[in-house]
């Protein structure tokens, strides 16, 4: 069982950044593929980025490419969203997950609220 509490969200200006992190309670964090994927109002979870248990490859949305980082320190059990230039569509409850491989994920946080003002 993994355990996962995001951290970092809150209220930003269009064009601002906010970094979220995600600590994960598990001895084998390293082990793990982790993402973060967001929900909006009505709208369904979208994928927003994963990457590899050793960081050798990452993935990015559409909507997020060049703007968003997806980085890990295993020493930390920690995994990280860098948002750049933000927008107010960007505004989602963004949640953290974790699993064997970046195609499935099979735990995931409680989330954390951003919201992008315009």
């Amino acid at each position: 069982q993994v355990q996962l509490v995001e951290s970092g969200g809150g209220l930003v200006q269009a064009g601002g950044s906010l970094r979220l992190s995600c600590a994960a309670s598990a001895r084998t964090f390293s082990s793990y593929a982790m993402g973060w994927f967001r929900q909006a109002p009505g709208k369904d979870r979208e994928f927003e980025a994963t990457i590899t248990w050793n960081s050798g490859s990452t993935n990015y949305g559409d909507s997020v490419k060049g703007r968003f980082t997806i980085s890990r320190d295993n020493a930390k059990n920690t995994v990280y969203l860098q948002m750049n230039s933000l927008k107010p569509e960007d505004t989602a409850v963004y949640y953290c997950a974790a699993g064997w491989t970046t195609a499935r994920m099979n735990y995931w946080g409680q989330g954390t609220q951003v919201t992008v003002s315009s």
